[in-house]
Formats: structure tokens, sequence, C-alpha cells
């Protein structure tokens, strides 16, 4: 589900700036959205290993965790037309950096060469206890522009004159 506002770029241009919502992601745990598109940007939230169908944590491991959440993630980029292929920065919170190997091996193999710039810390988890990891992106995809509507309306009233 898209929600879609336009936001104001110049006289004779619009950006798309709307919400991001999918029923394959992770359902919202608290008061934000799963994603945001925002021009040729699409923001995705600080997702983890929730199971879609039942919005429960899912995986007794990193290995498991880690490719549920990217599942996640993907699901909601591609709600919008992207893919892990267009993400260009991640943020990466794990519970305890002793897990950063065996994460890594799954997130080297999810992504592909060049790699997005990564930036992982260790963080306290405990709000979701069991919650290994955590993850957000931004993803760059080109814009969907569109024309003003009073563009639009001139082109009608020159066709009926």
């Amino acid at each position: 589900m898209l929600r879609r506002n336009e936001i104001s770029l110049s006289k004779d241009n619009h950006m798309a700036k709307y919400e991001i919502q999918s029923r394959r992601g992770a359902p919202p745990q608290g008061a934000y959205s799963q994603g945001w598109r925002a021009g040729d940007l699409i923001f995705v939230t600080g997702t983890g290993p929730i199971d879609p169908a039942t919005g429960k944590l899912a995986g007794d491991t990193i290995e498991q965790q880690t490719e549920l959440t990217l599942d996640n993630i993907s699901a909601i980029l591609e709600a919008d037309g992207a893919s892990l292929s267009d993400v260009v920065k991640a943020t990466v919170h794990l519970s305890d950096t002793s897990l950063f190997a065996r994460y890594n091996a799954v997130y080297a193999r999810r992504f592909s060469r060049p790699y997005p710039v990564r930036t992982t810390v260790g963080s306290d988890l405990g709000h979701a206890p069991g919650m290994l990891i955590e993850i957000d992106c931004i993803a760059y995809i080109a814009a969907k522009r569109t024309k003003p509507r009073v563009a639009a309306k001139k082109k009608k009233s020159a066709r009926r004159k």
C-alpha cells in the first residue's frame, strides 16, 4: 500500500513523497512507517526478524534472524519497485558484536558488489527480547516525477480551442 503526497520542487516540477507499507514485510511494532519514498530515495525503518504473518520475533540464530530481517527489508523495497541491489547505505545493530562474522556471511551473500556503505554497531535490543539484529537502510532509484495538475489543465484548455 502506498500513500502518496506530492511535494513541490519548483513551479514546473513535482517530486513524489509517500509512505511505503508492505504486508509481506514485518508489521510496525510502534508509531513508525515501514518506509518512505522521497524523490530518488527510499528510507526503510529499522527492521528486525519479525515474522510478517504472526508479528512475532522469529529465528534462534544470527543467521536465521539476518535472513528474515533482509527478507523484510526486501519486501518493503519491492513494494515500491526497488531491491537490495538499490541499497546504498545500511545501518546494522547487533545485540552482541561477537556475532559480526556470522551475520556478515549472510549479509555478504544477500547483497552484491559494489556493497552498500555500512555501519555496524553493538546496541541494546532489549525492547524485543531475543532480537539479535536490526537493520535500516536507504536505497536509491530514479524519482517518479509527475507534471503539475495546472499544466495538465492548460493542455486540455488548449485542445478545446
